[in-house]
């Protein structure tokens, strides 16, 4: 197990990097397709924008909120009970201003400096450098696509399961677009048990599994609010990732110490997201199903015009991104991206920015339309990159 540390060097936002990269592109008249930043390009429905902007036209709504409007608790408890058939009291949920700030915060009121976590690699990188915030020694649990990208609890020796104070799983999982089924979690929340550690499960994707099935929550599996908490969003499913509306889900006593934490430094989410939330949970939910066919769609014109020029790239399980392992003639992820950037224009992720053991993939972000994909395979079987 490869371990991090706090004094380690911290580059800048790989997604900001890549922006540099685009721009530099643009700025000599080429033609990006961007699949690297994973933001929806779907719109939002329109009750919800109506919502939010009738709540802004109040003054009123322009003060501080102090927490969570009730009916926002309610309609919470609603859609856990109605998606995933789990229970929530209103004291077991509290909003975060999205879930990356969750993660990066939810470390801070649980762990102490030097405390070891254990996070994912490949793993999108706040699951690491939330608990680097809180000074933690942050444990890499490796996943390996010969194990379908899932935890093994057998590979970590019973001492750092021990030693360890929390860990971030996250599934359906972004990058490698992976799914866990309720005997997965069962065996998380075993491990959990026998070792007194805290799960902290990011599930923004959870409405967004592919070729019929669906997605789980981490909470319906017995015995997982023994034991943890879930991170679960709006961003993606309503698409709504700029009113960085997401919500920590469970424990009642992690809930508790959070919502204490983070009332010294947050006070409240914006009224007028609160109400939008309330009405895109409320309302019509057939939202939830066109962004599924959308992806899923979008993921066929990509995978499969990949693999009909020659790049064997599977199809995603989940999520709204593709995994790729690079072309076998090609040994730097980074270089590949670089490569791929200026003969073809097309822009995605080097995998290694998620770990260490995502060197030799990338992910695409399913971002543009279906004859957009298309231009994108089209640009790489024409540029020759696949074959020297």
């Amino acid at each position: 197990m490869k371990y991090i540390r706090r004094n380690e060097d911290v580059d800048k936002n790989i997604f900001n990097q890549l922006e540099d990269c685009r721009q530099q592109v643009l700025a000599r008249g080429g033609d990006v397709i961007n699949l690297s930043v994973g933001t929806p390009d779907f719109q939002p429905d329109v009750h919800v924008m109506e919502a939010v902007s009738e709540a802004a036209k109040n003054p009123e709504n322009y003060k501080y909120t102090l927490g969570d409007i009730p009916e926002l608790k309610e309609a919470v408890h609603n859609w856990y009970e109605r998606r995933y058939g789990v229970s929530l009291e209103h004291n077991q949920i509290m909003s975060v201003n999205g879930s990356q700030e969750g993660i990066a915060h939810v470390a801070l009121p649980f762990v102490q400096p030097g405390d070891l976590v254990l996070a994912p690699d490949p793993g999108y990188p706040i699951f690491s450098f939330g608990p680097i915030l809180a000074g933690a020694e942050v444990g890499l649990m490796p996943l390996r696509e010969e194990k379908d990208y899932l935890i093994d609890f057998d590979e970590i020796e019973p001492s750092i399961a021990d030693a360890a104070k929390m860990m971030v799983v996250s599934y359906p999982n972004n990058p490698t677009t992976a799914v866990a089924d309720e005997e997965f979690y069962s065996r998380l929340v075993f491990f959990a048990k026998k070792h007194d550690i805290l799960v902290v499960h990011d599930n923004a994707y959870s409405d967004l599994v592919m070729d019929g099935e669906r997605g789980i929550s981490f909470l319906s599996v017995p015995g997982a609010m023994e034991v943890g908490i879930e991170m679960n969003s709006l961003s993606k499913t309503y698409n709504l990732t700029g009113m960085r509306t997401s919500f920590a889900l469970g424990n009642e006593k992690v809930i508790e110490k959070f919502y204490a934490f983070r009332s010294q430094i947050d006070y409240g989410m914006f009224r007028p997201a609160q109400l939008g939330a309330i009405a895109a949970l409320n309302g019509p939910q057939d939202i939830i199903e066109r962004n599924r066919k959308g992806y899923q769609a979008r993921r066929d014109a990509l995978c499969g015009g990949l693999r009909s020029i020659g790049w064997d790239v599977p199809d995603a399980k989940a999520t709204m991104f593709v995994w790729a392992k690079i072309p076998e003639r090609f040994t730097d992820t980074g270089a590949f991206v670089l490569e791929l950037l200026d003969r073809t224009g097309v822009l995605c992720v080097p995998g290694d920015s998620f770990g260490e053991l995502g060197t030799g993939y990338v992910r695409f972000a399913l971002v543009v339309p279906p004859d957009r994909m298309t231009d994108a395979c089209r640009s790489m079987d024409e540029s020759g990159i696949l074959k020297g």
